[in-house]
């Protein structure tokens, strides 16, 4: 009974050292999104698309970034189970390199081709036009969040999160009062519309970069605060074992974040409109997932931790754990989704049919939210935990690019489906996947010690 107890008291605390820090930052990130979204909406629809558009270039930029620290990540969870620090600081020597250079290749990119970009999602010149404005700025920003981001995201394999949080808060707020300041013209500034977002969002980048670094540095034990030596002192074997891991990660991020991005074509022939309102709803639905970021991102830690000590039995135990914590949760959360929806959308300025449009797509979301917190579970926290990545990026590119994709446009060319029964019938690919990830879960297949191979 004592050893029962004592392990239950062990799985909680440190669920709630890790998870409790990470649902505050993604609450954070997230309410800079929402923030960001409900000051520009002020400005129409079609700057509510513009972002929202532009942001799809950061958001693959982001979730490739996410892809290759989760994937080294493993590594460095593993490791601090048995707190190797020489073999931490390689491993995000390894992060850090192909973080800058994937944030040096997007600024290019998107700086010198933002019109044409633009253009791919949607035919209209003025929301074109915006977009365009909004990137020229944000290009500049790409590298300070590669790097902040990977100090943060590192943070959580070894449970050191209190910083990133506080640091993440104060960047929020500067957001904030820049957007209020540049946006519709504040404090005797000229109003700079969407441009004014943009030059909100790169200046809080810049200050969480500046602040992340100074911080950890200051702290010389730190884990992650390695030299230039000790960060580049990996080799080829090192490196290639990471990205055998770490590379499935990547390009099933990529999948991902690319095709959920390719919805927005189909999107984007039925409208400014349908922008907006998947926009929105997409912030508003990720706002009430942030706890579920935060058990995903504890799952893999501590399990990963369990893994390196090659106790695969309690590896087992802890991820059985966390499926009944998310189930019990994502019930209560779709739940409040569902009845909290209308009292939402009053924050935005929207139009009366496009507010109705959000109302009806938002109640899909909730009736589509447990298997899609299921799925983000297993995929991003439990299998990956044991490296069982490869499975996991074959289960991603089938189910968006062979189902969700063509569905997307079947919908919105052949049937001509209003926006929320698109949604509907694009998201029917989570029940797929929330099926073939459980029979893997099930099979134990994925409990591996990565650091003992």
């Amino acid at each position: 009974m004592y050893n029962l107890r004592y392990k239950d008291n062990v799985f909680l605390s440190t669920l709630f050292v890790i998870a409790i820090p990470v649902v505050i930052q993604n609450v954070l990130s997230i309410g800079l999104n929402m923030i960001d979204t409900i000051m520009v909406s002020s400005l129409g629809e079609n700057a509510i698309s513009a972002v929202g558009l532009a942001n799809r270039i950061y958001f693959i930029f982001t979730t490739i970034c996410f892809g290759t620290y989760s994937g080294a990540s493993i590594f460095i969870a593993q490791y601090w189970g048995v707190k190797d620090n020489k073999n931490i600081r390689k491993i995000f020597g390894i992060d850090i390199v192909i973080g800058s250079i994937l944030s040096i290749l997007f600024s290019i990119v998107v700086f010198f081709f933002r019109t044409q970009i633009m253009r791919i999602f949607i035919d209209d010149p003025i929301v074109i036009e915006l977009g365009g404005q909004y990137l020229k700025v944000v290009a500049f920003s790409y590298f300070f969040t590669a790097i902040s981001f990977a100090y943060s995201f590192n943070s959580r394999a070894i449970h050191r999160l209190k910083m990133p949080v506080v640091v993440n808060a104060i960047a929020l707020c500067i957001n904030t009062f820049f957007n209020w300041v540049l946006i519709t013209g504040n404090l005797g500034f000229e109003a700079y519309g969407v441009r004014g977002a943009a030059i909100a969002t790169a200046i809080a980048r810049v200050f969480e970069f500046i602040a992340l670094i100074y911080l950890i540095y200051r702290d010389r034990s730190h884990p992650l605060a390695g030299t230039i030596k000790e960060f580049t002192s990996w080799d080829k074997t090192m490196l290639k074992k990471v990205l055998n891991t770490s590379f499935p990660v990547i390009l099933s991020e990529t999948a991902w974040s690319v095709g959920t991005s390719v919805y927005f074509i189909a999107y984007g022939f039925m409208g400014s409109y349908a922008i907006a309102v998947v926009q929105i709803a997409f912030n508003i639905s990720d706002f009430f997932q942030t706890i579920f970021f935060g058990l995903g991102n504890a799952s893999a830690v501590m399990i990963g931790n369990e893994l390196g000590k090659n106790n695969l039995d309690g590896a087992f135990e802890y991820s059985q754990r966390f499926v009944k914590i998310t189930l019990i949760l994502s019930i209560v959360f779709a739940s409040l989704l569902f009845v909290s929806k209308g009292y939402i959308i009053k924050y935005f300025n929207l139009e009366p049919l496009t507010s109705e449009y959000l109302n009806k797509t938002l109640a899909v979301y909730s009736l589509y939210f447990t298997p899609k917190m299921f799925t983000y579970l297993f995929i991003c926290g439990i299998l990956r935990a044991g490296g069982d990545t490869k499975f996991c990026m074959v289960v991603d590119i089938i189910s968006i690019w062979f189902i969700g994709v063509p569905l997307s446009f079947i919908s919105v060319l052949f049937f001509k489906l209003p926006i929320h029964y698109v949604i509907a019938v694009v998201f029917s690919e989570e029940i797929i996947k929330a099926v073939v990830v459980i029979g893997r879960y099930k099979s134990k297949k994925w409990l591996n010690n990565l650091i003992m191979n």
